[in-house]
């Protein structure tokens, strides 16, 4: 198929619209491999065209007893693509405790998500891992069963200079035929330099960055690769300020699109939408409307981070309980939200409109 066919539009192709096959032999699970609707060298081409508009980057929902609540995921992921109509969804990442699942749930996650997303939007998996060879084995299993692009977080561990970064992901992308993006993120406790980048964004397939530092240094990467990949901030706050400076055409990605909206207030995909029409006056009146609900996803879900480097996955799962979604625990070694903190976060939820307030 033209790559130039495929701007701006989910992917029509027949086979890529089919799940993956699954039938049951003996014990054993046979997946259909699904092809790619771009070349490895047309990966950064595919990436310009299909990455545009608010992307979600998801939990994944545990049973009470800890174990992978499949019907839960697929009960989101209608929400997230029926109800909030997003364009894509990143997950396995750090929102779904990417480090807690197993090599088998980190498989399954990304194939009911694909399973769930076919028609509605596009899948970017998150397939890091310290191994490069388990890294590819991940990416690869994302590309055959359906996945669009695939993310990948640095190694870091053990800790790891410039160049054996750079090797890595050499190592890892000469060996995958799907577009993958770097995954630049505090959480990791290293960052990803400018330069550093630049050099991995010289490889065929490398596509994008989502790049989780101070606007500066995005900037930076941006003067140095720009023309090159997609590049993405998770900042919701910062979003429409990167649309109309810096030219950012899609936020890839984080938990703000279903925390912050619902199915009758798309307020991010609305101003999303006015921004990349060029209309950022009539944009910047309808971001402006979330900022009740914006100062309470920042109390919740940045502030713990900044002031006591605590991942907040227990509070964002809290938070899409009580928006009726699937959720659960979270897994050791991340604690358990208290029942003062969960009378806390619901009474923020009441009082910036978000839910509705219980009757005394």
């Amino acid at each position: 198929m033209i790559l130039a066919e495929l701007a701006g539009a989910v992917v029509q192709d027949e086979d890529r619209q089919t799940v993956a096959s699954r039938f049951t032999l003996g014990q054993k699970n046979i997946l259909r491999r699904i092809p790619l609707n771009y070349r490895k060298s047309e990966a950064k081409e595919a990436a310009r065209a299909q990455f545009r508009g608010v992307w979600a980057a998801i939990a994944t929902p545990f049973t009470p007893d800890g174990a992978l609540d499949e019907a839960g995921l697929r009960h989101n992921m209608r929400h997230f693509t029926d109800a909030l109509g997003v364009a894509g969804i990143f997950c396995a990442g750090t929102m779904g405790e990417f480090w807690a699942l197993t090599k088998e749930e980190r498989k399954r996650v990304v194939e009911i998500v694909v399973e769930e997303a076919r028609g509605k939007c596009k899948v970017i998996a998150h397939t890091g891992h310290h191994s490069p060879d388990e890294t590819v084995d991940l990416t690869r299993h994302a590309q055959e069963v359906g996945a669009d692009f695939a993310v990948v977080i640095n190694p870091y561990y053990p800790v790891a200079g410039e160049q054996a970064i750079y090797e890595w992901f050499k190592a890892v992308v000469s060996k995958v035929e799907i577009g993958v993006w770097m995954f630049d993120t505090p959480f990791s406790g290293m960052s990803l330099s400018a330069p550093l980048t630049a050099r991995i964004a010289e490889f065929e397939n490398v596509c994008g960055i989502k790049v989780s530092r101070p606007l500066p240094h995005y900037a930076e990467v941006k003067r140095l690769c720009g023309d090159k990949i997609v590049l993405s901030h998770p900042s919701e706050t910062e979003y429409l300020t990167l649309m109309r400076d810096h030219g950012m055409r899609v936020h890839m990605s984080s938990a703000a699109p279903f925390l912050m909206q619902t199915a009758s207030s798309r307020l991010i995909h609305d101003y999303s939408e006015l921004a990349l029409a060029g209309r950022f006056d009539e944009a910047l009146k309808v971001r402006d409307s979330l900022e009740p609900v914006r100062t309470v996803h920042e109390r919740w879900l940045r502030e713990p981070w900044l002031k006591e480097q605590l991942i907040p996955i227990a509070y964002l799962k809290a938070w899409t309980e009580m928006m009726g979604l699937a959720a659960g625990p979270v897994r050791a070694p991340l604690l358990q939200i208290t029942a003062e903190e969960k009378a806390a976060l619901r009474a923020d939820l009441e009082s910036c409109g978000l839910l509705p307030t219980k009757a005394a």
